[in-house]
């Protein structure tokens, strides 16, 4: 029983601490998870590292890190007015229930309990909006990270055209001519 123990431990640890042949291939492809991952942790990374990794042309994705920021710069700004104004017509509602409807802050003095509650639920509602276009925008521009990455060793290059143009099939008849060419040099 002893010798079988053995002899299926020196099997087992034979095939965890053998050596295997690893496989070159003469393409590498770009790791499209370490674009998203970089974007995932800094917004506009991943970009700026699809930019450093072209390998084939001019692809800079380096112009959209303003965008991106402009983007999420404006999403948070709605979200810190509408959280701000809600709050202010939160406080203004409780102020004014346990004082008999005296207003707390003037810029709601013109608005009765009922346009305060709407007003409020109108801004709480925005808010929300404001976290979801800030969660879209964020995963936007990851994704666009991921596809940016894939898209790197793309060929469009000169030699590959399509030329669309207008022909006359039969007298009153107008159609497309679609013409796809490769070029070798």
């Amino acid at each position: 029983m002893s010798k079988i123990l053995v002899i299926i431990i020196l099997l087992f640890t034979s095939y965890l601490f053998g050596q295997t042949e690893k496989q070159t291939n003469d393409t590498i492809p770009h790791p499209y998870k370490k674009a998203m991952l970089f974007s995932a942790c800094l917004p506009g990374a991943g970009q700026v590292y699809n930019s450093i990794k072209t390998q084939i042309g001019p692809k800079k994705a380096i112009w959209k890190v303003p965008l991106i920021y402009a983007a999420l710069g404006t999403a948070g700004y709605f979200l810190v007015s509408n959280q701000s104004t809600q709050k202010s017509l939160k406080n203004e509602y409780s102020y004014r229930i346990s004082n008999n409807n005296q207003a707390l802050d003037q810029t709601w003095i013109d608005y009765d309990n009922q346009a305060i509650l709407t007003l409020y639920r109108q801004y709480l509602d925005w808010r929300d909006l404001s976290i979801l276009g800030l969660a879209a925008i964020y995963f936007v521009q990851i994704a666009d990270a991921g596809v940016e990455a894939h898209f790197l060793n793309f060929d469009v290059s000169d030699k590959l055209t399509l030329k669309v143009n207008p022909i006359l099939i039969q007298p009153k008849t107008a159609g497309i001519q679609m013409q796809f060419s490769f070029r070798s040099k």
